[in-house]
């Protein structure tokens, strides 16, 4: 199985940061990733937008996040992984980047690696985790199409996701400052 290719015209209003674009966007699948996650990925770097922002190898290496943003000296201002990582793979990001996001998703097993992970991830003031709820990211999968056209708007951290005349609104339960 192959790597498929997604393209996606994102415009990203973002109150929050006073941050306005439209970027387009090429999105590859890996064979063993779902729609959902892909939806994920494409969603954070709407959270996270800026013209530095890029997808990684991701699922395709252990070095890289999921999304990235380098200055232009090639050190890592952002980190950002979806999922649940290890606590060494959390400790490297930590120490390799200005800031690091994790953003989990799904039910329980999210919830039991938040409650194994508290005391651990509390001495890294770099770190932010947030929690995508399930009905959420379900939802965001049903509009994983190989050609997109998704508005995002975001204010006072609620996310508004336009995509084939629905709306998703939603705003991501922050575990970890």
């Amino acid at each position: 199985m192959s790597t498929t290719i997604y393209k996606a015209e994102l415009y990203v209003a973002d109150m929050d940061r006073q941050y306005y674009q439209q970027h387009q966007l090429t999105l590859a699948r890996h064979p063993s990733e779902t729609a959902e996650r892909l939806m994920l990925r494409l969603m954070v770097f709407a959270c996270h937008a800026s013209e530095m922002l890029i997808f990684t190898k991701g699922l395709s290496s252990e070095d890289e996040p999921d999304l990235w943003q380098k200055n232009l000296t090639g050190d890592i201002d952002v980190w950002i992984d979806l999922g649940l990582p290890s606590d060494k793979r959390i400790r490297k990001a930590c120490g390799r980047a200005q800031r690091v996001f994790i953003y989990t998703y799904g039910r329980g097993t999210a919830e039991a690696w938040w409650k194994s992970m508290q005391s651990v991830v509390a001495r890294f003031d770099n770190l932010t985790i947030q929690h995508i709820p399930q009905e959420i990211s379900k939802a965001l999968a049903t509009f994983a199409h190989r050609q997109l056209e998704v508005s995002v708007s975001i204010q006072d951290a609620e996310v508004s996701w336009h995509c084939n005349g629905e709306t998703v609104v939603f705003t991501p339960e922050v575990r970890a400052p």
